[in-house]
Parts: structure tokens; C-alpha cells; sequence
């Protein structure tokens, strides 16, 4: 249908015929603009010189030797489709997704193991303080036995160290630094960056991770992380500017994590279980929705239960408080004393969804478990069974939700993320769960991305554009690309 006749029956309709066919001329468009954008995007990226890292077999082979663990065939099989793509001319965009726990970062490092050894600087960066440390750990684990060492930047690095990375970095003598947003502040410079990796890439916008790759005149090769697995469905609509490398199990050795329901009647059991284990000489996560509490909002708080279990429940134990208004360097405090148990209980917010591994921790409790996705539960299970003890994964439920109650028994009957992914996705519908915004896709009003006819009939539609305009020479599709706000990182 014509646009002006599709304004005039979505405003105006003579039937309900007339209507559906208007709606479904948006709903089209919708998803076509975005595809369109994104197969633009992936072949001006092909087509643009990059800083090449040659495969390097014997680089290779003497980092996995070097490991002390055999690495996954999933593992293997990402490591080999990066470093294939980190041999191209062209820049690498490829996204690493993998489940809680799946090894994604030592994959990750062999990355940089490679771009390092073909004169590149590397770039880690991470949402927060908290996961940058971590990574910062594992990084110096995996690759102190080539000489390399990594550097930390992030907010609260003092000043004088603050200079030394930055001169460091600009003479090119530090080769891998990882951070958090402190990493795409003007004064930062990598002369002679080739390898940009970001984790949990979802929560960076386009425009930051752009950033990094204005530091330099070539185009870096770009690796994205995220534990958070794209359902199917989406990948190709959502990454289509992407290549996609899946890490789909888990390291021998991880214990599954049992999961249950406590409703009001068995919160004694359940606090007796998290005292059995501390006395076991383990450790646990308590976690709340929310920092404080909140007029009107009938949820538990991290600081009032904080308070309470200290005073009433746990008050033989050791707890601390950790929440995102704590000044960084306190977090980082707080979280250590706690990975290096001094602390039996850590009571928190969503703060450590990500980055925090404790192997000695064998139960994670959550408060109002309701109010929080599929994908969020499913990240705050990983935080336990990282170690070789069984643990607990107990699901605090108020009031009946049935909505909810639906979400908490797929958690409970799967342990696989990227099934919890199409699970979560069915159930909540697509509306903004991995921020579809940041990743070129404006708000849908009309069209779905779950109706998978109309979104295959639209990217087959965009592939046919691009084969007889590879250039997107038309002013109307252009302005299309425009009016629908679709920003990808090549554009």
C-alpha cells in the first residue's frame, strides 16, 4: 500500500481490511529499514582496511600448552573463527556469546595473545569497576607467562598512576590496559590500537563503544562479550552488522546449581540451609531489588535487610553491604573482603549480576525474585557453582504473580541460558530486553520482532536492495535509514 494511502486508513480506515493492510505496510517497513541499515553497515565494514594480526599457529598452540585446563571444543572452535577474522584486511565485529561461566574470556584472551604478538595494543573494557578487576586477574593469569602485563584504568585509579598508564599507552610501551568508560576519556590515546574487546557489550551504547575506535586512524578489530545469549530468533534482526561466535557448554567440573521457589512458609528452611553452609565454611549472596526502601513500592531493600538479617536473622555471621550508590572504591573493597572471605554473607542489589566470582559461594538467595527477568535470575545463578561444592539458587516469592510464577519455573526447570533467552523472549515479548535501541533498532510500534514471516520476508526484501544498489544510492531508502533513527557502528 501507497504511504499516503496507508496514513490515510491507519487514521481514517473504510474497513478492517483496509486497516490490517495499512498496519502491515508499517510494520513492514519497520523491520525493513533496520535490516537494511545493518547489511549497509556489514559491507562498508568489509570493504574498510583494518589492522591485521596474522594467525599465528605456534602463538596459538603455546597459549593453549600454557593453560591449566584443556579448553572446550566450543571454546576452540570460537578461538579459531576470531583469530581467522583477526587475519583478514577488514575489521573484525564479532559478537562472543556464552553462558554464565562458559570461558568466554579465556577465549578472549587468546585474542589478545595474538594481536599482541603482531605489535597491537589491546583494549578490555567493562561496564564496572567490579568486572574490570576481575578481568583485570584473569588477564594477568593467562598471559603473565608471554611477559604481558596487564594495566587497570578506570574512575577511581589515582592520579599519578592515572599518568603513568596514559604514558604508558601513548608510547606505546603497555600493550593491553583494561578499564571501564575511564578507557574513552579524550586524554586517552592508543597509537597503536588493533583489538578493542567488550564486555557485556549491551551495556555500552553505540556512540561509546564508537569511541574507542576513533583513537586510532585504522579500524580496530572489535570483540563483544555478553553472558546475556541472544535468542535465535533475534540474531540475525538485532546483530545483523555481526558475526556471531557461541560458547554453548559449560567447562567440565561446574556443578549444577539447584533452584527452587521459597514461598513465605519455608523462609526458616531456607535460612537454615544459608546457615548450614556458611558453617560449612561457605559463603552466600542475598539479593534486593532495590537500594532503600520506597514509598508504596512492597519490595525488600538491600539496606533493610541489611539491616535486619544482621539484627535478627544472621547475627553470628558476618555480612556486608554492597549497592551501586557506594562510592567505586568502596564497592571494590567491600566485594574483595568478601572474594577473600572475609565475609560469610553478601547482601546486594543487581551490582553483582556481573564479574564477581567466588568459587566458595554455594548459595544465592534472591528477594522478590518476581520483579527481576529471566535473563537477570539466570545471570545471578551463575554467581554460584563456580567452585566444586553443590549449590543453591532459593527464589523468594511474595504474592502470587502468575506472569511471574511462569518466569520462575523456567528458571527452575533450565539451566541452559539460551533456552531461558527464547523462553524469556516469548513470554515478555520483544519490547526492549537487550536494548534494541543501542544496537540500531528504533522502538517498535507496529511491526514484531517475533513474527517471524514478516521479519524473514523483510530482511530477504533488504538483501535484494543491496544486491542491485550495493552502494544504497537511493535518496528514499536513505532517508528511510534516516527517519527511522537506525544508528549501527559502521554507517
Amino acid at each position: 500500500m501507497p504511504l499516503g494511502e496507508a496514513l490515510r486508513q491507519v487514521h481514517f480506515p473504510e474497513s478492517q481490511d483496509r486497516l490490517d493492510a495499512a498496519r502491515a505496510r508499517f510494520g513492514f517497513e519497520e523491520l525493513f529499514y533496520p535490516q537494511l541499515a545493518a547489511l549497509l553497515a556489514r559491507r562498508q565494514r568489509l570493504a574498510r582496511a583494518g589492522t591485521r594480526s596474522p594467525y599465528d599457529v605456534e602463538v596459538a598452540r603455546a597459549f593453549t600448552r600454557a593453560l591449566p585446563f584443556r579448553l572446550t571444543d566450543d571454546q576452540r572452535r570460537a578461538a579459531h573463527e576470531i583469530l581467522i577474522d583477526l587475519d583478514r584486511p577488514s575489521p573484525m565485529n564479532r559478537l562472543l556469546q556464552g553462558d554464565v561461566g562458559s570461558g568466554k574470556t579465556v577465549v578472549a584472551a587468546m585474542a589478545a595473545r595474538m594481536a599482541i604478538a603482531a605489535g597491537h595494543q589491546v583494549v578490555l573494557m567493562a561496564p564496572t569497576e567490579i568486572l574490570a578487576r576481575q578481568h583485570l586477574e584473569t588477564m594477568r593469569e593467562l598471559l603473565s607467562p608471554f611477559e604481558i602485563y596487564p594495566r587497570l584504568l578506570v574512575g577511581s585509579t589515582g592520579a599519578r598512576q592515572r599518568r603513568e598508564i596514559l604514558g604508558g599507552l601513548l608510547a606505546g610501551t603497555d600493550k593491553l590496559v583494561v578499564g571501564t568508560h575511564a578507557l574513552i576519556e579524550d586524554e586517552v590515546r592508543f597509537p597503536q590500537l588493533g583489538l578493542c574487546i567488550v564486555d557485556e557489550q549491551h551495556r555500552f551504547g553505540v556512540a561509546q563503544r564508537l569511541r574507542l575506535r576513533e583513537k586510532v586512524d585504522l579500524n580496530p578489530d572489535f570483540l563483544s562479550m555478553t553472558a546475556t545469549p541472544i535468542p535465535r530468533s533475534l540474531n540475525l534482526t538485532l546483530y545483523g552488522d555481526l558475526d556471531v561466535s557461541q560458547i554453548r557448554t559449560l567447562p567440565p567440573g561446574r556443578v549444577p546449581v539447584r533452584t527452587e521457589l521459597v514461598e513465605a512458609a519455608g523462609r526458616e528452611a531456607a535460612y537454615q540451609l544459608i546457615r548450614s553452609e556458611v558453617a560449612a565454611g561457605r559463603q552466600g549472596f542475598i539479593i534486593c531489588p532495590l537500594i532503600d526502601d520506597s514509598p508504596g513500592a512492597e519490595a525488600r531493600s538491600a539496606t533493610a535487610e541489611y539491616e535486619r538479617l544482621t539484627k535478627e536473622v544472621f547475627q553470628d555471621l558476618r555480612l556486608v553491604l554492597v549497592h551501586g550508590r557506594l562510592p567505586a572504591r568502596e564497592k571494590a573493597e567491600r566485594m574483595e573482603a568478601f572474594a577473600t572471605h572475609q565475609y560469610d554473607l553478601l547482601v546486594a542489589t543487581s551490582v553483582v549480576e556481573v564479574g564477581v566470582d567466588v568459587p566458595n559461594a554455594t548459595v544465592m538467595a534472591i528477594e522478590d525474585a518476581g520483579r527481576f527477568g529471566l535473563a537477570q535470575l539466570h545471570q545471578f545463578r551463575g554467581r554460584v557453582g563456580r567452585g566444586t561444592q553443590p549449590a543453591h539458587c532459593l527464589l523468594f516469592v511474595g504474592e502470587e504473580d502468575p506472569a511471574a510464577t511462569a518466569r520462575l519455573r523456567a528458571l527452575i526447570e533450565h539451566s541452559d541460558g539460551f533456552e531461558l533467552a527464547e523462553i524469556d523472549l516469548r513470554l515478555r515479548g520483544a519490547g526492549d530486553p537487550y536494548g534494541l535501541r543501542q544496537h540500531g533498532f528504533p522502538e517498535m510500534r507496529v511491526g514484531d520482532l517475533l513474527d517471524d514471516p514478516l521479519r524473514e520476508r523483510a530482511r530477504a526484501a533488504a538483501e535484494q536492495v543491496l544486491k542491485a544498489d550495493p552502494e544504497l544510492s537511493d535518496p528514499i531508502l536513505r532517508r528511510g535509514i534516516r527517519d527511522y533513527r537506525v544508528v549501527f557502528e559502521f554507517d
